[in-house]
């Protein structure tokens, strides 16, 4: 099996991944929770593993990073946590649905006003527009670092700056780029990055979290146990304790500390330039297949991720057939991402997404290549 759903999870692991989510299994206890081995050994983990993370985002510290189940999470957390009823947002079209829902729920409660920044039929932005969309009561905008359909990066550190001249806050969605596109909170003057862990930094599913800036006040929507003041009424308003209620998944986290260990050895530039050169690879021996459409490729940067369709044959016939025909695993379909498939043009056959890995190879990426060849002059 080859494997270019990168983008959803990373299947293909670093082996040290595996080998620390099982030694915690069977050692862990609760962090928190105790003083005894069990719990300092799971402890300790999680704040290393909170550690490596402020590190690869250039964050304020181990104690502003709190951990959900993943980026979808995290940003409910953010934006329920900061929106009040009269305010209004901005994010773009790119968005994933994990930031467009909880936006939306606000606008449809008639809790906030939002503004979505259209996004041109190539996958870029005008930072023109997306300026016009602020006002005097916005608060927030979340903007989606790179988008998971076409794997457009954008300038985050401009935007960041354009929300900071009208007094707003920015968010940045960074499930698509942590780990394998460079971010610098303090250079870049970003507040909250929401991360997930089962993409690009390579640890297990149900891993995620936040890394928020000093001085950034965040409302609980979680409360309940923390291990810490249990006398107390109300939940610690500390960081990270303040967003982080219930027993954490250490299990988890172990694995992820691991993933970031093997991203901080590699070095997230090394990752970066590797992953695009497999897919530019890819998009190189594709884009001259009679009927081939690639999505993409208007904004600053990208990330590994090749969006294409074959004439006008439904996406999901054609991930269909890589699969039963090839044995290679795409995505197809919506993507999570409406606006964006409005945007470029494919929201009825929607488009088939290959998206690559620091660990994939030229061999896989060629067999590909081979194999879109071949179902074109089944299909087309």
């Amino acid at each position: 099996m080859i494997y270019f759903d990168n983008a959803a999870t990373t299947m293909l692991k670093p082996p040290a991944v595996a080998e620390a989510v099982a030694r915690a299994i069977t050692s862990f206890g609760g962090v928190g929770r105790g003083v005894h081995e069990a719990s300092l050994d799971a402890g300790m983990t999680v704040f290393m593993a909170r550690q490596k993370i402020s590190d690869l985002f250039g964050g304020p510290g181990p104690k502003q990073v709190a951990f959900t189940s993943n980026v979808t999470e995290a940003l409910n957390i953010v934006v329920y946590g900061l929106m009040q009823p009269g305010d209004h947002a901005v994010t773009t079209a790119a968005s994933h649905n994990s930031v467009l829902r909880p936006l939306f729920r606000l606008q449809d409660e008639g809790q906030a006003d939002l503004t979505v920044v259209p996004i041109a039929p190539d996958g870029g932005i005008d930072y023109d527009e997306f300026e016009a969309a602020f006002g005097p009561k916005t608060k927030l905008a979340v903007i989606g670092h790179a988008s998971n359909l076409t794997g457009d990066v954008y300038d985050i550190a401009r935007m960041a700056d354009i929300a900071h001249a009208h007094g707003a806050l920015i968010v940045v969605d960074a499930a698509q780029t942590a780990g394998t596109v460079p971010i610098d909170m303090a250079a870049q003057h970003l507040d909250v990055v929401c991360f997930t862990g089962h993409k690009s930094l390579f640890g297990p599913q149900g891993t995620g979290g936040m890394c928020v800036a000093e001085g950034i006040d965040i409302k609980a929507i979680k409360v309940g146990g923390s291990g810490t003041h249990s006398y107390d009424r109300v939940h610690p308003d500390f960081m990270p304790e303040h967003l982080e209620a219930g027993t954490l998944n250490a299990h988890g986290l172990a694995g992820l500390l691991a993933g970031l260990t093997y991203i901080e050895e590699k070095g997230v530039d090394a990752v970066h330039e590797k992953t695009c050169a497999l897919a530019d690879r890819f998009e190189a021996g594709v884009k001259d297949i009679p009927g081939i459409k690639i999505y993409g490729g208007g904004a600053s940067g990208r990330t590994g991720i090749v969006a294409l369709n074959l004439a006008d044959v439904d996406s999901s016939l054609v991930s269909d057939l890589l699969n039963t025909q090839f044995e290679i695993c795409t995505r197809a379909g919506a993507h999570c991402a409406p606006l964006m498939h409005m945007a470029i043009g494919t929201e009825q056959q929607g488009a088939v997404r290959f998206s690559f890995s620091h660990l994939n190879t030229e061999e896989e990426v060629d067999a590909g290549i081979a194999a879109l060849k071949e179902i074109a002059q089944e299909v087309c």
